[in-house]
């Protein structure tokens, strides 16, 4: 069996030494448009930082590897221009010497990756105008911003690579103005989680501008000047971040089925519309876990895992791709931002019932020197299905969201975040894990012991027919509280209780939800049939994302 696979990195390298691995008779040959085969992409920003200093630490295999372990042969500086199905051939252009030629495959594997999104705004090519895929393009601005003249760089886009590289840029002493189009940054979270990030990219000297796209970018004797709604900056570098599109030509051009962004479509052994033609990575359309639809997730994680899971099936196993969570991390300068499942957003644009919570608990207990608090926001549904989860903090987020992550994909509810039997030392974690404490709150409200209400529910609230109610001690309540609350500390409430209006909704509040609770708990039982309501997230959340 002759099996081509045409790109390599994450997808396409992970096919190849997979299938080693299962067939040693197999013929394998990968076509590389770039001159490395199997490098960490992902890592690209941090050697523009400085963190990875060595770039050849960012090779993970090379040509010479791949053939010496595995007898996997790699053409690099080879693109494959055209895919023939019927002569089952694909036809490849040597990049050095321009000769063109055709190769047969048994099977075939599409793994070209996707491509920078290259926005349609005036001044997108010139040269101080620069995208982040591949290793040229990341020694391209280490040429630029190593020149004394650059001070200045201006990102376009608040994803992924645009922050990450807003950060690196920072640790290389540029000055860093990041521009996104959309009213918040990094897409995959709720806006208000995504506030929280806002002010961290602040705090670390990054200068935001959100919900004014860029009109376009002009030369200037030295760099350029961006436009972008009523401002404009002057600029030595402009890096474009503003998302990625499939490299879907080959499939287009060759009759395969393809989605309105070229993304190939794939059953769940990862074969496209033929037979002896598999695709996997960023190019390839996938089904998400929870929702059932299609989707694009262009990350390495599960590319690696289709290339796993494509080997398996070339090699005449029956394996399949389960889909996708959507789950992911970035690094936002001293915070970690982590998300799985779905989130608010999609959850109201595919209309599907949910009930929200969040929390604010330390990574691990509080006597433990370094003790930091995680900012999480649950979502499940009525039912008590656990739908996605945001989590924000200096450590241990990741492994919360991980833990999240698997009870998803297993199906479970709230109440299985209750009762995980998780890992605890106070280095490490507290006796009831955050991911414990998530379950605890969601299955007080589903259970009616803690009905809540949220931020975004404070401007609509009658005050007229509603109280509120600070629990927080007085010297707390000196610092700052809602405007009209009334502070009463929940250490003094069962003492006080003639102080609280028997006729009116009572909204209680404390710094992050605990206490606010417990007051609950003591009036709702001391007041049946008065509706008593806990702010969830507490005051603290109210000032993370600028409410207060």
């Amino acid at each position: 069996m002759k099996v081509v696979i045409v790109g390599g990195v994450a997808g396409g390298a992970s096919t190849a030494a997979r299938l080693r691995r299962l067939d040693e008779s197999a013929e394998i040959l990968i076509f590389e448009r770039g001159g490395e085969v199997s490098y960490s992409n992902c890592a690209l920003p941090y050697h523009i930082g400085g963190v990875v200093e060595d770039e050849e630490e960012l090779l993970l295999q090379t040509p010479e590897s791949l053939w010496e372990r595995f007898r996997i042969e790699v053409r690099i500086f080879s693109e494959v221009t055209a895919v023939n199905r019927t002569s089952k051939s694909v036809q490849i252009r040597d990049l050095k010497s321009g000769r063109e030629y055709s190769e047969s495959y048994d099977q075939l594997v599409l793994a070209p990756g996707a491509e920078a999104v290259i926005p349609p705004v005036h001044g997108v090519h010139l040269p101080e105008v620069c995208v982040l895929r591949s290793m040229e393009d990341m020694r391209r601005i280490e040429r630029r911003i190593s020149e004394e003249s650059c001070r200045r760089v201006v990102v376009i886009g608040g994803g992924f690579i645009g922050l990450e590289m807003a950060e690196n840029l920072r640790r290389r002493n540029l000055e860093v103005i990041l521009a996104e189009g959309t009213e918040q940054i990094f897409p995959p979270f709720d806006p208000e989680m995504a506030a929280i990030l806002a002010g961290e990219m602040r705090a670390g000297g990054v200068q935001l501008s959100l919900g004014q796209p860029v009109r376009a970018i002009l030369p200037q004797e030295d760099g350029c000047r961006v436009l972008c709604g009523d401002q404009e900056w002057e600029c030595d570098l402009v890096l474009l971040a503003v998302g990625v599109r499939p490299e879907g030509h080959l499939a287009v051009e060759s009759g395969l089925e393809v989605n309105a962004r070229t993304g190939i479509h794939v059953d769940e052994s990862l074969r496209t519309s033929d037979p002896d033609i598999f695709a996997v990575g960023d190019v390839a359309e996938i089904r998400h876990r929870m929702t059932g639809q299609s989707t694009m997730l262009p990350l390495a994680g599960p590319a690696n895992r289709q290339g796993r899971i494509a080997a398996a099936n070339l090699a005449g196993r029956n394996r399949h791709f389960r889909g996708v969570v959507g789950s992911s991390v970035c690094q936002v300068f001293h915070q970690t931002a982590a998300c799985t499942g779905l989130n608010e957003k999609t959850l109201k644009t595919q209309k599907i019932p949910y009930e929200k919570v969040y929390l604010s608990p330390s990574q691990h207990v509080s006597v433990y020197p370094g003790a930091s608090p995680l900012t999480m926001k649950l979502l499940f549904s009525p039912e008590g299905k656990v739908l996605g989860c945001q989590c924000v903090g200096a450590e241990g987020v990741e492994k919360r969201v991980d833990v999240i992550a698997a009870v998803i994909q297993l199906g479970g509810t709230v109440s299985d975040l209750a009762e995980l039997e998780l890992c605890y030392a106070p280095p490490y974690s507290s006796a009831k894990d955050p991911v414990n404490y998530a379950g605890f709150l969601a299955e007080n409200v589903l259970e009616g012991l803690s009905p809540i209400r949220h931020w975004h529910d404070l401007e609509a609230r009658d005050r007229e027919t509603s109280v509120l109610l600070d629990v927080r001690t007085p010297e707390e309540y000196e610092e700052g509280h809602l405007e009209g609350s009334r502070n009463i500390p929940v250490d003094e409430l069962r003492e006080r209780l003639e102080e609280i209006p028997g006729d009116r909704e009572i909204w209680i509040y404390c710094q992050v939800g605990l206490r606010g609770y417990i007051a609950q708990r003591i009036l709702m039982q001391r007041r049946e049939g008065q509706n008593i309501y806990n702010l969830s997230g507490g005051y603290r959340l109210l000032q993370l994302i600028g409410v207060v």
